[in-house]
């Protein structure tokens, strides 16, 4: 047996034929379906909320979502985190090329005394 899937929006509409009510598992998709059976004639849109509030036509505008304005991605958020001084750009050294240091002190091979 079929276990009932339980949906938190629920949308009654009545025209001149009859009534529909329809389950929609959000409030963006219900919105969006009332303002649909609004467009196509119907009269008497309601819709009901999880919590048991029921909106009339006219106040669809409560069920929208607040727009977020500073959404970002979660990499791009700010942290109140102390930024980190930029590192010091170092020259790079390649090992095959030649040394340019001059005069440079080198051990003498073979010049000292031995006992």
């Amino acid at each position: 047996m079929a276990r009932p899937i339980r949906v938190p929006y629920l949308v009654w509409a009545t025209s001149e034929y009859g009534s529909t009510n329809l389950g929609r598992g959000s409030a963006a998709v219900a919105l969006r379906l009332a303002r649909k059976l609004l467009r196509d004639g119907y009269m008497d849109v309601r819709v009901c909320t999880p919590r048991g509030r029921v909106l009339q036509s006219d106040e669809l505008n409560e069920l929208k979502p607040a727009k977020e304005i500073d959404a970002m991605a979660k990499g791009q958020q700010r942290s109140n985190r102390e930024t980190k001084k930029p590192k010091k750009d170092k020259a790079k050294v390649i090992a095959a090329a030649p040394s340019r240091k001059e005069g440079a002190w080198q051990p003498e091979i073979g010049q000292g005394k031995k006992k």
